[in-house]
């Protein structure tokens, strides 16, 4: 695969490969999107979901929404690919969520983008706290807002009015993510990407996940197409096993136009031979090695605050709350536990030289594959340099071509004269 990236972009023929995908993409019926009724439920024209693969509502007048099931089965994967809510179709989003039992919301565009709104404010920000909707009967409550240097996670609770039934959904927004273009590096892209899959909403036991930007095609594509194949990677454990362009292919089978643009396509394929490499490594160390340098470069390397002491006689504890979009609550790693003893100061002791070794022990790690994952970048680094440079001299050697041509015919003319 990586062989295969290398030749693409050294002779620059994403946009040729682009069009070869587009070209063998099946086009299936959307009569229901152009019904003049569910005219202005679409944010685009030209965006429909499938007739055979459209999300229905089921306790709504109208069941329509701008919205496609995405199965792959290989991968016993499912994501509903939708477009970012207009201000007229929050409530229906909301009440999508709820009936096909979503445990996240997977965001990847800005509310405004370049001067236009690109996505309906549907959820409640720190101001507000709370959003009511209701033409569906649901209110949306923000309970946690942890903000990253490239996305930000919410925890949000979802009440059915009509039920007083609630839920606890993720919102996972990446932030840094432009229009038609590409995120600034895959390491911060797979650190988004390994953030969601911790949360355990992309899993089976689960609805499929909701995946949105602006028209739910380009960057929402991108998302699934990435996170399939590292899942087909994974369990055939080999990176040569995988076709991108088939898995695309079949992909669009139930989503028109997914992928937007070659840019799209060559991240894609960027994101995929990187997060092979993670997955692949063949021993849990070097593994725990490149994923905390990926997040090296996003997260400070914060030492946690030294616990206080247990009392001699622990509180009962409370049950937990298996309804967490992340499942229950885990028990200790061993060996971290507080040890209730007679020496306290010892203790603390222990636990300081403990936090020293742990930390002396990953950038230990890090050292030893700091080196290898450099190497990675730089031969990506070194294609785009080469593609530029041939970029900036392919003018000037048109210019010089097309005067030499101009000289020789002129010579021929006066020769002849």
């Amino acid at each position: 695969m990586q062989r295969e990236f290398e030749n693409i972009d050294s002779s620059g023929k994403w946009q040729n490969l682009y069009n070869d995908i587009r070209n063998q993409a099946i086009e299936y019926p959307y009569k229901i999107a152009k019904l003049p009724m569910n005219r202005n439920l679409n944010r685009y024209r030209d965006v429909s979901p499938y007739d055979h693969s459209r999300v229905k509502l089921e306790n709504s007048d109208n069941d329509y929404i701008n919205a496609s099931l995405v199965a792959v089965k290989e991968a016993e994967r499912a994501y509903i690919l939708s477009q970012g809510p207009l201000r007229n179709t929050c409530g229906h989003f909301w009440l999508m969520i709820w009936e096909q039992g979503s445990k996240a919301v997977i965001m990847l565009n800005r509310v405004i983008e370049k001067g236009s709104e690109k996505c309906a404010q549907y959820w409640p920000t720190a101001g507000e706290l709370q959003m009511s909707f209701t033409d569906t009967g649901f209110v949306v409550r923000l309970l946690s807002e942890e903000d990253q240097s490239h996305y930000t996670i919410r925890v949000l609770e979802l009440e059915n009015t009509k039920t007083g039934e609630s839920r606890e959904i993720y919102h996972f927004h990446y932030t840094t993510w432009p229009d038609f273009g590409v995120p600034e590096s895959p390491a911060s892209f797979l650190n988004f990407l390994f953030k969601v899959r911790e949360s355990g909403s992309l899993g089976p036991e689960h609805g499929p996940s909701v995946v949105h930007c602006s028209a739910g095609i380009g960057r929402s594509g991108t998302f699934a197409l990435v996170d399939t194949c590292l899942v087909l990677m994974d369990r055939s454990k080999s990176s040569s096993s995988v076709d991108i362009q088939k898995v695309l292919l079949g992909m669009r089978e139930y989503r028109m136009g997914l992928i937007q643009t070659p840019d799209q396509l060559r991240f894609s394929y960027m994101s995929i031979i990187e997060g092979a490499k993670l997955i692949l490594t063949n021993t849990s160390a070097e593994q725990n090695s490149l994923v905390d340098l990926f997040r090296d470069d996003l997260e400070p390397d914060l030492r946690p605050p030294t616990p206080p002491p247990r009392p001699p006689t622990p509180p009962p504890r409370p049950p937990l709350n298996d309804h967490r979009p992340n499942g229950p609550c885990l028990a200790p790693r061993p060996g971290t536990e507080d040890h209730n003893s007679t020496g306290e100061s010892h203790s603390h002791s222990a636990a300081d030289n403990s936090v020293q070794l742990r930390k002396r022990h990953r950038e230990e790690r890090i050292a030893s594959t700091a080196q290898m994952v450099q190497q990675m970048k730089q031969k990506l680094t070194d294609s785009e340099k080469k593609q530029e440079k041939w970029q900036s001299w392919r003018p000037i050697l048109l210019n010089l071509g097309a005067g030499a041509a101009l000289v020789v015919g002129v010579l021929f003319w006066m020769y002849f004269q």
